[in-house]
């Protein structure tokens, strides 16, 4: 790779400049758009170079289980725009979770985590993490004094969503990294729905961050992507041995297209917000709706702490049907625009059912204490016209009426 573009390369860069320059490097044919460099393994001049790369004394590459230069392209971008010393990609969003858990935790070791998640994820913190001797304490994302009485002395790492899926919890992040520090735990927080330019969780003490770049970054339904966001010293110590032979490697042709999905991502999520907005307020005057959860109206339970925390009231809406599950279902029969879809950040809107879906495996009673009613559905708002989308759900509403 040439070392022509690394003058290019300021940390200053504005976001808008980071999405599109980030991470830059070009070869030396000089090509505008970003290499893609689809192989295996690499070729060294003499076995010297090849001993050098592998004892760490000289840079260069390997295999691209370890490092690829799509790939490095891709980390250095999300790093510039998330404000961190670094970032490594995954193959998917649950790799970038699993790999941030499994790469520091050892058996006696115990984690707090808000109870609000997605549903794989709490499958990790109850299922797999205590297979291996670690103990995990669920607590309500939003009580600050059920976090701080969580804590024990074994405690080495918070998790949570803010905000959380699906019913859009706010958590006052400053604090909850304050309770973490104190005790001499680290945060990682799924910054997914709020993504890297509406949320920068290094800002308010998080410690890792990690993305499904399946959503926003890519944004379009095309590939699995994930990452994780770190300092220096996080990356060294745990993730990069980790990764290394554990091998959760995003490839080089799906980090070719998140690079080419990244350039785009404030354009898309500035508009997805402005409709996500026009939805929420046109859903909050509908009969038939019994309550709409969205960061960016003034009677969302957390909007003033939202607002502090992100730019924007995100992408998505969640809101309540009365009739419970059969109303619900009508309803998502009689969409015509929008489509049924357990995904999210895309350029086309997306709906789900949360209940029997995304969050099916948990208990009735856990469902109902998080506020994941049978009449919730969970709208990702996409590019189409706004007036399209409210029709659409309007006349979804009145067909689905009993």
């Amino acid at each position: 790779m040439s070392s022509s573009s690394e003058s290019k390369q300021p940390s200053s860069f504005r976001p808008r400049t980071a999405l599109i320059r980030g991470g830059l490097e070009r070869s030396p044919l000089g090509e505008t758009s970003e290499a893609l460099f689809l192989t295996s393994g690499f070729v060294y001049d003499d076995p010297e170079v090849a001993a050098a790369r592998f004892s760490g004394d000289a840079d260069g590459y390997t295999y691209s289980r370890l490092r690829n230069p799509t790939v490095a392209m891709f980390e250095n971008r999300m790093a510039l725009v998330g404000g961190t010393e670094v970032a490594r990609a995954t193959a998917s969003g649950m790799a970038a979770v699993t790999s941030s858990f499994l790469a520091q935790v050892k058996a006696g070791d115990h984690v707090v985590a808000g109870e609000a998640l997605f549903g794989s994820c709490r499958a990790i913190l109850e299922d797999v993490l205590p297979r291996f001797g670690v103990d995990v304490t669920m607590v309500k994302n939003t009580d600050l004094e059920e976090w701080k009485r969580a804590i024990r002395p074994e405690t080495t790492l918070f998790f949570l969503e803010s905000p959380s899926n699906p019913t859009l919890g706010i958590t006052d992040l400053q604090v909850v990294a304050d309770l973490a520090h104190n005790a001499g735990a680290k945060v990682i927080l799924d910054n997914v729905f709020a993504t890297p330019l509406l949320q920068r969780p290094v800002e308010f003490g998080v410690d890792i961050t990690v993305y499904s770049a399946t959503k926003h970054i890519d944004g379009q339904g095309r590939c699995l992507g994930g990452c994780i966001l770190s300092d220096q010293a996080f990356l060294d110590d745990y993730l990069d041995p980790f990764l290394r032979h554990t091998g959760p490697a995003l490839s080089p042709f799906n980090a070719w297209v998140l690079l080419k999905g990244i350039e785009t991502l404030e354009l898309r999520v500035d508009a997805a917000c402005r409709n996500a907005q026009q939805v929420a307020d046109f859903l909050a005057e509908q009969p038939g709706i019994e309550k709409v959860l969205y960061p960016g109206r003034k009677d969302h339970p957390q909007h003033e702490l939202a607002m502090r925390q992100m730019s924007a009231g995100g992408t998505l809406v969640s809101f309540e049907l009365a009739g419970g599950r059969a109303r619900a279902f009508e309803f998502l029969r009689n969409l015509r625009l929008i489509d049924i879809s357990n995904n999210l950040g895309d350029t086309k809107s997306l709906i789900t059912h949360p209940s029997s879906t995304t969050h099916q495996r948990l208990s009735a009673e856990d469902r109902m204490a998080q506020g994941i009613s049978e009449g919730l559905v969970r709208l990702s708002v996409g590019l189409e016209d706004g007036d399209d989308l409210t029709d659409d759900l309007g006349q979804a509403l009145i067909a689905s009426a009993v």
